[in-house]
């Protein structure tokens, strides 16, 4: 990437005649946090000053957007040559917001391409048995009538079978519609989810900006136009309006834009959150949250006295770690002991304008505290973030219920601790009776808590918390009593 980037800033400084002080570079909105710190890292590897990292569709959304001064629900929809991309944008006061974003990372422009010369080698008598040679010659000619197709009604086309003999043939739009349609059909459900993950109804939508060249396609815009009962945006070339949007909002970073005509609030693709006894997950900042961000939640401690705090940053929509996606480890040290569930650490996910991670961990009492800066070994492809979002769908029921057997027996594992501690500073409080029927308790929970019915653990939890309290009664009287050894009750008033 550092390499590519370097040939680019030397083409623009030949053009504009000049050194580059700044840029805007654009990532596709499915790029997560590793992948972001990886195009930072290479541009500044290639002599480059990140002036900011732009989701592709709202670059789009800026070169319509402000030069038509709308306001309201717009579509960005986005086929390239070989993924797809869609995201549902407001744009209101001059801020846009990117309420959600799908796509399809498997689908494109190389695959209608496919398709019609997979229509030629039919027509042309061709068989199964095609060369990777051939083959490429036939989608070279797919290709060329395709784009021909999109401003003439028919067109001739040819193809090499054999031995210098070359077939001849017509394909018509009609033709091609007929080809298309079904990779049309593959774009219209992550326009769906991006309705359903947007809160928005079709009637709220203003118009669709089209990106991406396989945009030009006249089949493409007359489906998009009524699926989402429209109109479509065509005014700016889609090979060049994520371009256009990026020049603008590096002219308003650079200061050009005295007033500031517009802010930029992109969303993060993946729920950000931390890992938590029982290999949890606790969500902190969800899926679909508009940044720069930040979001603050409190923790404790699980165990007497300690004075170090494991944080586990991790990214996904699943409810356990080991299904969620590790993005980075640190340590809090410094704790003062404490009685478990004493201390306060207060964890802090701030999600910056480029939609980088910083998280920071601060115990409230002493203000000890340690943070990190997410820059992972780079990561995930889109493609494994759709399947993410996928997944935690397709495993939504059997999720929940391994969260609720976790929570269960990290609870269960909490009361056991705290009950045998107790018996080993103070078991002379219980009578031989009491006794049995706690260790009883005890066992009986040890037993469930290896189980797979999380309500038996709960019932075992609160027969071992009926069962101590007479116990848990007398030690805080015995505590009492110790405290007050050699004072006066004025002394306490």
């Amino acid at each position: 990437s550092a390499e590519i980037l370097k040939v680019l800033k030397a083409r623009a400084e030949k053009t504009l005649g000049g050194e580059l002080t700044g840029v805007v570079i654009t990532v596709p909105a499915y790029f997560d946090d590793a992948q972001r710190q990886a195009t930072k890292d290479a541009a500044q590897l290639a002599g480059l000053n990140v002036l900011r990292l732009l989701n592709e569709p709202t670059a789009a959304a800026v070169a319509y957007g402000l030069d038509r001064n709308s306001e309201g629900v717009h579509v960005v929809y986005d086929l390239g040559g070989g993924t797809f991309d869609i995201s549902i944008l407001r744009l209101n006061r001059g801020v846009f917001e990117v309420m959600s974003t799908a796509g399809n990372t498997a689908l494109g422009g190389d695959d209608f391409d496919r398709t019609i010369a997979q229509w030629l080698a039919g027509q042309a008598g061709l068989g199964d048995d095609i060369s990777v040679r051939k083959m490429r010659a036939l989608r070279a000619e797919a290709c060329r009538a395709k784009e021909a197709l999109s401003d003439v009604e028919s067109v001739t086309v040819s193809v090499a079978v054999k031995d210098g003999e070359v077939w001849r043939g017509e394909l018509n739009r009609e033709q091609l519609n007929a080809l298309i349609d079904p990779l049309i059909q593959k774009t219209l459900s992550p326009c769906r989810r991006a309705l359903r993950d947007a809160g928005i109804e079709l009637d709220e939508i203003e118009d669709v900006v089209m990106v991406g060249g396989s945009t030009r396609s006249p089949r493409i815009r007359e489906r998009v136009g009524e699926f989402f009962h429209c109109e479509v945006l065509t005014d700016i070339d889609p090979d060049k309006v994520v371009t256009v949007g990026a020049a603008i909002q590096a002219d308003v970073l650079v200061g050009n834009k005295p007033d500031d005509e517009m802010l930029l609030l992109d969303v993060i693709p993946l729920s950000l959150g931390i890992e938590t006894m029982g290999g949890l997950v606790e969500k902190v900042i969800p899926r679909n949250a508009t940044i720069p961000c930040a979001k603050a939640q409190d923790f404790t401690t699980f165990k007497d006295g300690q004075t170090a705090l494991a944080v586990h940053v991790v990214q996904g929509e699943r409810e356990l770690v080991s299904d969620c996606r590790s993005l980075a480890r640190f340590e809090l040290r410094g704790i003062p002991p404490m009685a478990a569930g004493a201390a306060r650490i207060r964890v802090t996910f701030q999600v910056d304008a480029d939609g980088l991670l910083s998280v920071t961990a601060r115990e409230q009492a002493s203000g000890v505290e340690s943070s990190v800066q997410v820059k992972p070994s780079y990561g995930l492809s889109d493609r494994e973030i759709e399947q993410m979002l996928r997944d935690s769908m397709a495993h939504a029921e059997e999720d929940v219920a391994a969260r609720n057997l976790r929570e269960m027996q990290v609870e269960a594992r909490r009361a056991i601790e705290a009950v045998e501690s107790a018996l080993a500073s103070d078991a002379g409080l219980l009578s031989a009776d009491e006794r049995t029927r706690l260790d009883a308790a005890l066992e009986d929970l040890r037993a469930q808590a290896e189980g797979s019915d999380h309500l038996k653990i709960k019932q075992a939890i609160e027969a071992l918390n009926a069962a101590s309290d007479d116990f848990a009664a007398r030690r805080m009287d015995a505590g009492i009593q110790a405290a007050m050894a050699g004072h006066k009750l004025e002394e306490f008033s």
